[in-house]
């Protein structure tokens, strides 16, 4: 998908690139916070004016649609790269935890994003099949090298991690979901092949 502001798939300039990224950074961590954050606040908390964000997001529900497509992006490219330079018990659990982080960011934008989507009629979760792209990847080469029960599969998966979209967010939620992610782990290595 083409970043806004960009012209026929021509790349941005670095600067123009680095204030995309500062909007959005600053947009999550804003939105997170309230959902109606003021777009002049995001704008002066980047560093930069507000022409610059119009261009890059034309209207609120392009910001907020953007800064959870981002995430989702984010976390479903770490999936290849953990993949990639890990083993793949190593990569499924480090990925869990990417994903911790991740459901707890987006909890914090979960107003704005409901606002954004019956404003644009978009779909209730998007970036939800690269997330399931992702689990699958990582269960496939779990599968592969015999860490993981043979039967388990990306809904499974989704089914026994949603308990932490649960977590009150004004505790201890790290330690509460390392925990809980801990013992889905344990119950995915109950029955693989891979293990005596």
């Amino acid at each position: 998908m083409e970043p806004v502001g960009s012209k026929g798939g021509a790349p941005q300039r670095s600067d123009a690139q680095r204030n995309r990224e500062r909007i959005l950074e600053v947009a999550l961590a804003e939105l997170s916070r309230s959902p109606d954050a003021p777009l002049s606040a995001i704008a002066k908390k980047a560093g930069v004016g507000q022409g610059t964000l119009y261009r890059n997001f034309p209207d609120r529900e392009a910001l907020v649609l953007e800064v959870h497509r981002h995430e989702v992006r984010q976390l479903t490219d770490s999936a290849a790269e953990l993949v990639r330079t890990r083993e793949p018990e190593r990569a499924l659990r480090e990925w869990m935890d990417g994903l911790a982080r991740f459901a707890m960011a987006k909890s914090g934008l979960a107003d704005a994003l409901r606002q954004a989507t019956a404003a644009t009629g978009g779909p209730a979760r998007p970036g939800y099949s690269l997330v399931v792209d992702a689990i699958t990847l990582l269960l496939d080469a779990n599968h592969e090298a015999g860490t993981i029960r043979p039967d388990v599969t990306a809904d499974d998966f989704i089914l026994a991690i949603a308990g932490i979209w649960q977590i009150d967010l004004g505790g201890d939620w790290w330690s509460r979901a390392t925990r809980l992610l801990d013992i889905v782990m344990d119950g995915l290595r109950a029955g693989a092949p891979g293990r005596g």
